[in-house]
């Protein structure tokens, strides 16, 4: 067990590598009611093309395979894993994204056997041909409802407008057409390489006893069996630099028209350093937009956006960009008058007091993010799996200078790498 003491924010994680390659991570809270567990494959929509374990041709799977699988892990031959977590006084759920599957639940007691449950069903899978067409009915249900969804839509319109062949463009859950396509075998293919412990991350926040919890890992995992493996061999696009499209407009019967502007970027090549390219990223994009910002106040006041007006920072394994926009009466000004902030900020430069108080709010909010069990264990696998420690996020958020945004600015938002996706409102003779 190794203990990695935050002597700022007087914290200490603990850690711990199981035979099989599990990696463990616990981080006490003491006087907290809420324990919250995460176990997470390094995993993902994107990951469709890559090399099965014990073989050595890859393969290309059905697109939203790994959101299928997440379904179908909480069914085993008992029934629906949902229940016993219920009966054991503890919420479940799990969730997919572009590259992680997480399965999760937060409980104030038996924290034990709950952690039990959750590794034990996560290491079970359990799928029928039956069951796996039952669930094609159902996922094709939740495709359908997102494809209604008008900021769903604005969104992946945006990736389908930044990548050319990268998987990042398809919706996470995949289309119906290609989830008719997985199969059974299809999704232990995919269990079996992704899953392996070596490629997973097991972190608990809460109210525990680090000694205990690792006792209780070890003695877990020594009951089960695993195929060696060294590393899982995913099987890379070549992505351009630049956007495929410069923009894209789609109708749909909306309150509100709806406008997003995308930079794709190049930050995902320095992971050794993802807290600092998120911080940058994030810094610039508050010091330009965020509440407060002459920006957001001028467009504010004329109407142009409203609270639903926000910003990303998104860097990932194998990709990276920057999107911000909202609700807006008018998509087309609304995108005019952003590029207008963003060019002007490249030439004439930025407000450094400003920039420093938006660093002031940043870290506010990261410490008392750092308060939140959810937040310690959801981001502290994101980071873990990165090689980093989210606990190194105040420090790092603390090093990121004026230049550092600037040059930023300058070198990752241009026109070349840049997109804009708009919904906009049917005409009532199209409704």
């Amino acid at each position: 067990m190794q203990k990695q003491q935050y002597d700022q924010l007087q914290e200490t994680v603990y850690s711990e590598v199981m035979p099989n390659g599990l990696r463990v991570y616990v981080l006490p809270k003491q006087g907290f009611s809420k324990t919250f567990a995460t176990f997470t494959t390094d995993y993902g929509s994107i990951d469709n093309a890559f090399v099965p374990i014990g073989q050595k041709q890859s393969v290309e799977v059905p697109d939203g395979i790994a959101h299928f699988l997440e379904h179908k892990m909480f069914e085993d031959e008992e029934g629906d894993v949902f229940d016993t977590f219920g009966k054991q006084g503890a919420s479940a759920n799990a969730f997919t994204s572009f590259t992680r599957t997480a399965y999760l639940f937060s409980s104030t007691d038996d924290t034990a056997v709950n952690l039990h449950t959750l590794l034990d069903f996560v290491q079970h899978p359990y799928f029928t041909e039956e069951s796996v067409e039952k669930e094609k009915g159902i996922i094709g249900q939740e495709i359908s409802m997102y494809d209604d969804d008008a900021d769903w839509r604005l969104f992946f319109q945006l990736l389908g407008n930044l990548y050319d062949r990268h998987p990042a463009r398809i919706d996470i859950a995949g289309t119906a057409e290609s989830i008719n396509r997985i199969t059974k075998d299809d999704l232990y293919t995919c269990y079996h390489t992704f899953y392996h412990p070596s490629n997973m991350i097991l972190y608990v926040a809460g109210a525990v006893e680090p000694q205990e919890i690792f006792e209780l890992v070890r003695s877990n995992q020594a009951e089960k069996e695993f195929a060696p493996m060294d590393h899982v061999e995913r099987i890379e696009v070549d992505e351009p630099a630049t956007a495929l499209h410069s923009k894209a407009v789609e109708k749909m019967s909306i309150r509100l028209p709806k406008v997003l502007l995308g930079y794709k970027l190049s930050l995902h090549n320095e992971t050794d350093n993802l807290l600092y390219q998120e911080a940058r990223l994030e810094l610039l994009l508050e010091t330009l937009f965020g509440e407060g910002s002459e920006a957001y106040e001028t467009l504010y006041s004329e109407g142009l956006i409203d609270d639903s007006f926000s910003s990303e920072a998104m860097i990932e394994r194998s990709f990276s960009l920057a999107a911000l926009g909202g609700n807006t009466p008018k998509p087309e000004e609304t995108e005019a008058r952003l590029l207008d902030i963003i060019e002007h900020a490249q030439t004439e430069g930025m407000d450094e007091q400003r920039f420093e108080r938006m660093r002031k709010k940043l870290l506010g909010q990261l410490v008392k993010q750092l308060n939140s069990t959810e937040f310690l264990a959801t981001e502290g696998t994101r980071y873990a799996f990165h090689g980093a420690s989210v606990m190194d996020a105040v420090e790092i958020m603390q090093q990121v200078t004026f230049d550092d945004i600037s040059g930023l600015l300058q070198s990752e938002f241009r026109i070349d790498n840049r997109t804009t996706s708009i919904i906009d409102q049917k005409a009532e003779a199209d409704a």
